[in-house]
């Protein structure tokens, strides 16, 4: 169960004010409105989420990661939470021709909005209870992005992931290492309900008996 990272290039290339986030709109409001994961979450103000999903291509970098370390090709992905409107896009198609992909999203509005040529292979599901027979995610890769994504019930999500992957699992998770790192967590957040330190994380993945590599993201 290693630690590999793929997303914190991107993720570091995002200025952030964090006084600014939680002084500029009541923050406990702004966090109800993001958790209906509707318009306001993903194309509305920034305060309640995205901001506005644009396909700018800065997401390339993340995907041409993941395909580096495919060993089947076409490959099997499969994203959560963000899949309809980042990962389960042109872009990864774009990187691995012929790829195979399963979206899942708990937003009706982001797969709505979804790229016409990936809606049809994504399902309105949660994390929790993946729609999936055992180990059907046999000859590729089975991702899991976002922390949110398996925050509400953790250890039964983190049991579903390793259910129905087979060889390759892989889940990026927010975290903190020091008191700066949480505040500036909880200032920007709007829907994560867990959050830990890496060694809080690596024992809940090995109660949840996770074996697949992760990330950690954190918010310096």
């Amino acid at each position: 169960m290693p630690e590999i990272d793929f997303v914190s290039a991107i993720h570091k290339k995002t200025k952030r004010d964090y006084l600014g986030r939680v002084n500029e709109f009541p923050k406990a409001e702004a966090a109800k409105i993001a958790r209906q994961f509707g318009k306001d979450y993903w194309d509305g103000d920034r305060k309640f989420g995205y901001g506005g999903m644009r396909y700018d291509g800065r997401w390339r970098v993340v995907a041409e990661a993941m395909a580096n370390i495919t060993d089947s090709n076409p490959a099997t992905g499969f994203w959560t939470w963000a899949a309809g409107k980042v990962f389960c896009s042109t872009i990864f198609t774009q990187v691995v021709p012929g790829v195979e992909i399963r979206g899942l999203d708990i937003s009706s509005y982001a797969i709505e909005k979804a790229k016409e040529e990936v809606r049809p292979f994504l399902t309105l599901g949660h994390a929790n209870q993946l729609p999936f027979p055992d180990s059907s995610f046999e000859n590729g890769h089975l991702y899991q992005y976002a922390a949110q994504s398996v925050c509400y019930d953790l250890d039964k999500a983190l049991r579903e992931l390793q259910r129905v992957g087979k060889k390759h699992r892989y889940l990026c998770v927010e975290m903190y290492r020091t008191e700066e790192e949480k505040v500036n967590l909880l200032y920007w957040q709007l829907t994560c309900r867990a959050f830990y330190t890496p060694e809080e994380w690596e024992w809940i993945f090995c109660r949840a008996g996770f074996t697949g590599d992760y990330s950690f993201i954190s918010f310096e």
